[in-house]
């Protein structure tokens, strides 16, 4: 079964197409998100809908004519957006958590970092996730700027298996079905090439995104490893469906690319420049090298050069100098000196606080000899 899911579910869904918020089609959606969080998958919802939960909050009914009204809408609606969802997964006995990002969570390797740590936190105490764009306070430079692209950034940050985005269409046609009755569902769309990014068309009526921003977050998810499927909201039994493999299920899947851990390295080694330098010792070398999947503990560090942030690229090398690979720190050059050679229990009594018993996690990581 697969575990970590990350759900995105547009305006359209989320008002049946309408000027409000619809609960009972938002109850739907929670009753299956919670079938399968008591099965054990994990769950995140990116949701959209804080603007036009602001609009029928205040009863408008054009759309905003500014910036500053749209943020105004968005705080509005928001917190009732936030407080549906809430009294919904309470139905069930599930937690759920806000967490508002902006594009700069993602750019910024320590807010990204953190914002890591955060998801999986709430992960583990088996609560649920709930995304938006922190519309409220964003401005052009650092807004994400749809939902769909919202939910891959997640998915990518929280690692996820697969992502759902759910709309007001049944996947990708071969021409818009709202306006050709020939247009046909595929069913599988195994490389995102330019022929397939011309199938797309404009934006949807009520949210920010349409089919060719779906694409561009599909396109963005399966490289780093998540499967992707588009499908309609207003399917009964969509997610479950999906997650059961009926084959009554109808919807666009993108399958991950073969390879994400290859593209992964690629983006560690094409990335900055390295701030720093972590020398490991010949115990720990022998690990890394030899040993699939470990990550560098603070046991196996005799030196830091170099002065660098949590998040920032640094070399690794062993003690004659070998370069041996290139990680992303989840401490600062400062940390590390402290805990450098020290058992990974002892981390938090030195600091005072802990991110983890790794000084690089794998998933961080490449060895330029791999």
């Amino acid at each position: 079964m697969t575990n970590r899911i990350v759900v995105k579910i547009g305006t359209s869904v989320l008002t049946g197409g309408h000027s409000r918020l619809y609960k009972p089609g938002m109850a739907e959606i929670v009753r299956q998100l919670a079938e399968l969080h008591a099965q054990g998958s994990e769950i995140v919802l990116c949701s959209s809908g804080a603007i036009q939960a602001g609009k029928d909050r205040l009863g408008w009914k054009t759309k905003p004519r500014s910036v500053a009204e749209k943020q105004m809408l968005a705080a509005l609606g928001q917190s009732r957006l936030m407080f549906t969802w809430e009294r919904l997964f309470e139905i069930y006995d599930i937690h759920v958590g806000q967490v508002l990002l902006t594009r700069s969570d993602f750019e910024a390797r320590n807010r990204f970092l953190n914002a890591r740590d955060t998801f999986r936190s709430l992960i583990k105490h088996r609560i649920i996730p709930i995304v938006n764009e922190n519309d409220a306070v964003t401005t052009e430079e650092i807004r994400v700027g749809d939902n769909d692209n919202l939910s891959a950034m997640v998915a990518v940050l929280a690692d996820a298996d697969l992502l759902i985005m759910l709309t007001d269409q049944s996947g990708l046609y071969t021409a818009d079905p709202r306006s050709n009755p020939d247009a046909e569902l595929i069913k599988e769309v195994p490389i995102i090439n330019e022929k397939v990014k011309e199938l797309a068309g404009g934006k949807g009526d009520m949210g920010t995104g349409g089919m060719a921003t779906k694409l561009q977050a599909a396109e963005t998810a399966t490289r780093a490893g998540t499967d992707v499927i588009i499908a309609s909201g207003s399917d009964k039994n969509i997610i479950s469906n999906i997650l059961a493999g009926n084959d009554d299920a109808v919807f666009t899947r993108f399958p991950a690319v073969s390879n994400p851990v290859r593209n992964r390295k690629r983006w560690l080694l094409a990335g900055s420049t390295p701030t720093g330098t972590i020398t490991v010792n010949e115990k720990g070398c022998e690990k890394l090298v030899n040993e699939q999947g470990r990550s560098l503990l603070p046991a196996g560090m005799i030196k830091i050069s170099g002065n660098f942030n949590r998040g920032e690229t640094v070399r690794i090398q062993q003690e004659n100098g070998q370069v041996i690979g290139r990680g992303i720190a989840r401490y600062t050059s400062d940390d590390l000196r402290q805990i450098a050679g020290k058992h990974s229990d002892q981390i938090e009594k030195i600091l005072g606080y802990a991110y983890g018993n790794v000084a690089i996690h794998h998933n961080d990581m490449v060895l330029l000899d791999n």
